[in-house]
């Protein structure tokens, strides 16, 4: 593993400085947060004044499409407004994706300029063919003489530039020779690197954005591997590409730029919303905050010193446990879905909580466990008492038990026919003992054991988690972390050392306030830190169980770990939207637009719509989409059956009640139920 210092602490990965301007990336310059305006750039006035709106709001580097020659022209003009306005300071970058004209144009008015590899200057008919080497040279030879004027051009001038790989916009070459892979993306940046390197041009900030969290991740560590080889250390610019909007939008953008920040990686950031783009400020501020703030001193070949990984951080593979069979429905283990768990604050709340959960609006997102602390044999007393007569919505309960609470009290519960429960004790590094005989317990009496404890301690049990087998336990850590760690390497290391004693127990996820990193007590803060651990941790191939303790409002709790499930690709409890944010080369509005088809089709669990603004990004993004919904042309629609476009310029007043044809026809579509409608 090459790609970062270390897997279980933030050692930031060393690069060069860029500057944009005046703005420096990289180096030892704290992560830079940018965003982009949406307004048709030939509108000069309208995009001044959302490039000033994003600068007020801490936006530090701004982006404008330049889809075309005029566009670009307009940059001079959006320069010295957004100059004269007081933000001169602030670089202004050019989005340039097929066209060399509209970048040569573009480099002489503002401080950078992004080329997107897969479109510029390059084929892309989605052919079917071999590419022998002496073709492909013949490919490269066209593209080092369409890309060397600019990059010329940018070193006369002292421009940025960034290479922004899309997943879903790979050239044909690339698709051919190394598929639609995070592999292929690589390549994809660096045959314009070294393009740019050929003529000693190093102001490069480089990109591996998809719309699917694990493709993003795999591909930027796979990036750095590769760069590192050839000692190249240019800074990244991290986001998740077609996010959309909301709490789902906030999820995925957090789970892949805050997994690449924990890890080292990233100097710049955007959150990419379906929404008003300053609305994308404070979300990007708040991840590069809580990373910041993770930050390790020591030099990054220390961290290396003596770790090992059980994971594979280039291809994801989910780890192999054993089965547990915790209740009806909650089966853990090989091909099975993560399973949820809230917590209550206290005995007392347990019958409202009850309550809660059973609610119908819970349905497609229920909880399947409930967290209970029980401190002493007086607990076990009021947690009968709590129970008498409930109805429980879940299936299984877990006993968080305290220090006062020995196995001969927990015994007469477990005994007493409380159905599944899960028996959650912390162990100290001398516990092996108390292990035993908590382990004797769950296993007379048929329920299961929770190991909470840390991978340090783990290391010093490992003979005994040895001896003990799999049946009946699970392991968890509930926090802190160690120094300088973080509780996602906490998890790694935890899965390591269970590798190490020969185990394939279960993992349970545990967000807890121990766990997290510094940050307010927002429900923005509680999103990303269960995005950053619990999806970070899906994305490796690790959990099998999630709880999101920092939450206090079970229903809310429940909803919050299913929607992270879902945009780290764990489990599906409702429609998916592929949806874009919005700039100048959009088609329609984007957010009106993916509002009403999510009121029209959020009810389709299972089904993935895509819906973009334009094809720019190519119909690689919708890889995994089932259905999309494209604006093709003005007024003009474009409806996709996967990557395969099957309905041409359908009218816009038409597109919605099309595409819903298009579902039904595909046997995907299903009637609301009374309540959702």
């Amino acid at each position: 593993m090459s790609y970062g210092a270390s897997r279980f602490r933030t050692v930031r990965r060393p690069t060069v400085e860029v500057a944009v301007g005046t703005v420096g990336v990289g180096g030892a310059n704290p992560i830079r947060v940018q965003s982009m305006t949406t307004s048709d750039t030939q509108d000069v006035a309208a995009t001044v004044r959302q490039a000033v709106a994003l600068a007020e709001v801490g936006c530090e580097i701004v982006r404008i499409t330049a889809p075309n020659v005029q566009a670009a022209r307009c940059l001079r003009e959006i320069r010295a407004e957004f100059t004269a306005a007081g933000f001169g300071r602030i670089p202004l970058v050019a989005d340039i994706h097929f066209l060399p004209q509209a970048a040569m144009e573009a480099v002489e008015h503002v401080e950078k300029v992004r080329v997107n590899p897969g479109n510029y200057a390059d084929k892309k008919r989605f052919a079917v063919r071999e590419y022998s080497d002496a073709d492909y040279e013949r490919e490269m030879q066209r593209l080092y003489e369409s890309f060397s004027p600019l990059v010329r051009r940018s070193k006369e001038l002292g421009r940025a530039m960034r290479i922004g790989t899309n997943h879903g916009s790979l050239s044909d070459r690339i698709m051919n020779r190394y598929g639609d892979t995070p592999l292929g993306m690589v390549e994809s940046a660096l045959e314009f690197l070294r393009i740019a390197e050929s003529h000693g041009y190093r102001s490069l900030i480089l990109s591996m954005k998809s719309s699917n969290p694990k493709v993003m991740i795999q591909a930027y560590r796979l990036l750095v591997d590769r760069m590192e080889r050839e000692s190249m250390r240019y800074p990244l610019h991290l986001g998740v590409t077609e996010a959309g909007d909301g709490e789902d939008g906030r999820i995925k953008g957090a789970i892949g730029i805050g997994s690449l920040l924990l890890d080292g990686l990233g100097d710049t950031i955007r959150v990419s919303l379906t929404e008003d783009s300053v609305y994308e400020i404070p979300v990007a501020r708040a991840i590069a905050d809580k990373a910041m703030s993770l930050w390790a001193p020591e030099p990054a070949h220390a961290a290396k010193e003596g770790e090992t990984d059980a994971v594979d951080p280039y291809h994801f593979s989910r780890r192999e446990t054993s089965s547990l069979a915790l209740g009806a429905g909650s089966e853990v283990g090989p091909e099975r879905p993560p399973r949820v768990i809230v917590r209550v604050g206290s005995i007392d709340a347990v019958p409202a909580a009850m309550r809660d959960l059973a609610s119908p609006r819970l349905k497609e997102t229920p909880a399947e466990g409930l967290l209970i602390p029980v401190e002493s044999a007086a607990g076990i007393a009021e947690l009968r008492a709590a129970l008498a007569g409930q109805a429980a919505p879940v299936s299984f309960l877990a006993l968080e038990t305290g220090p006062d609470l020995l196995s001969a009290d927990a015994a007469s519960f477990l005994e007493g026919g409380a159905g599944r429960v899960v028996i959650v004790r912390r162990f100290g590094p001398a516990g092996g003992a108390e292990l035993a005989d908590w382990a004797r317990l769950v296993r007379r009496t048929g329920h299961f054991l929770a190991v909470d404890a840390g991978p340090g301690t783990l290391a010093q049990l490992g003979p005994g988690i040895r001896a003990l087998g799999d049946d009946n336990l699970l392991f968890t850590f509930s926090g802190p972390p160690e120094a300088n760690g973080h509780a996602l390497g906490a998890y790694r290391r935890i899965a390591d050392e269970l590798l190490k004693a020969g185990s394939r127990a279960p993992i349970w996820i545990r967000n807890t306030a121990a766990n997290a990193i510094r940050g307010d007590n927002s429900f923005l803060s509680r999103l990303l830190e269960a995005s950053f651990l619990t999806g970070g941790l899906l994305c490796d191939g690790l959990g099998d169980l999630v709880s999101i303790e920092t939450e206090p409002d079970p229903a809310r709790s429940a909803r919050l770990a299913y929607n992270v499930l879902q945009g780290a690709g764990a489990r599906v409890s409702k429609t998916e939207f592929v949806a874009c944010p919005s700039c100048g080369r959009t088609l329609f509005d984007l957010q009106t637009t993916t509002q009403r088809i999510r009121a029209q089709t959020g009810h389709l669990k299972g089904v993935k719509i895509a819906i973009m603004g334009c094809i720019v990004n190519g119909p690689g993004e919708m890889a995994d989409a089932d259905f999309g919904y494209v604006g093709g042309a003005p007024g003009r629609i474009n409806l996709y059956l996967g990557k395969q476009c099957v309905q041409y310029n359908v009218p816009q007043a038409e597109a919605d009640a099309r595409l819903v044809a298009l579902i039904k026809e595909h046997g995907k579509w299903r009637e609301p139920e009374p309540a959702h409608a």
